[in-house]
C-alpha cells in the first residue's frame, strides 16, 4: 500500500519556511539591511551557506542597482540561461530589458576573426549598446575580466556588476580583478563558487527591491 502524500503547501508558504530557516542557520552576520536580502535569495538559489557567507558589496552596490533599475537600465547577462532566468516582467515595468549577445551572429564572426571568445565579444558589444546596464555575468570569468578592462580603459561605464562566474580557470581571479577597481559598484564573491543560479538570484533579489522600494513611495 502507498504512503499518503504529504499535504501540499503553498509556495508562499515555503519561500517563507526556506528564509526563516536561512536565518536561524546563517547566524550573526555583518550584511545590511539592504544587501542582507540579496544574500539569503543567493543561499536560497543554492543552499550553499558557505557561498552565502563570501559574498562582497561595493558599499554603493545595492543602492546603486535598485536606482538604475528605476531608471529603465537593461541588464546584460553573459548567458542565455542567465537571461532566461532574470525577471523580465518585473525589469519591464521600469523599462527595462534582459540583453544576452552570445548567439549573436557578429559576436561569433568577430571571435572567430580575432582569435578571442565569444564571451569577451559579448562584452565590447555590450559596452557599446548598453553603456549603462547592469551587467550579470555567472558562467564566463574571460566575461568578467573583459568588462573590467572595458571600465579601467574608460569604455564602459556600468550602473552595476554583478560578478560571480563559477570555474576553477580564472574565476576566483577574475573577482579579485572586479574588486581592485575602483569605478564601478559591485556585488561579488570570493573563490570558485558562484553561476547562473546566484547571477539570477541577486538580480531578482535586486529587482523585488526595487519593486518595493517604488511601492513605498507611491501616494496613500
Amino acid at each position: 500500500m502507498s504512503k499518503p502524500l504529504a499535504p501540499m503547501i503553498q509556495p508562499d508558504a515555503i519561500e517563507a519556511e526556506s528564509f526563516r530557516i536561512i536565518e536561524a542557520e546563517i547566524g550573526p552576520h555583518d550584511f545590511s539591511v539592504l544587501e542582507w536580502p540579496v544574500v539569503q535569495r543567493a543561499i536560497h538559489a543554492t543552499a550553499d551557506f558557505e557561498l552565502g557567507r563570501s559574498m562582497l558589496f561595493h558599499p554603493r552596490a545595492v543602492e546603486a542597482g535598485i536606482a538604475a533599475i528605476r531608471k529603465g537600465a537593461h541588464v546584460v547577462a553573459d548567458v542565455q540561461m542567465i537571461q532566461a532566468g532574470i525577471s523580465a516582467g518585473y525589469l519591464a515595468e521600469f523599462g527595462g530589458r534582459v540583453l544576452c549577445y552570445m548567439a549573436d551572429t557578429e559576436v561569433a564572426e568577430k571571435a572567430r576573426a580575432e582569435g578571442t571568445t565569444r564571451a569577451i565579444q559579448c562584452m565590447r558589444k555590450a559596452a557599446r549598446e548598453a553603456p549603462e546596464a547592469i551587467y550579470a555575468i555567472g558562467n564566463a570569468p574571460t566575461a568578467l575580466l573583459e568588462l573590467v578592462r572595458l571600465v579601467e580603459d574608460g569604455e564602459a561605464a556600468p550602473a552595476l556588476i554583478i560578478g560571480v562566474p563559477v570555474g576553477f580557470v580564472s574565476a576566483a581571479e577574475s573577482k579579485e580583478r572586479l574588486r581592485e577597481q575602483g569605478l564601478v559598484p559591485y556585488i561579488t564573491n570570493h573563490g570558485r563558487k558562484g553561476g547562473t543560479p546566484v547571477a539570477v538570484a541577486v538580480t531578482n533579489a535586486l529587482l523585488r527591491l526595487a519593486r518595493g522600494r517604488a511601492e513605498q513611495e507611491k501616494p496613500a
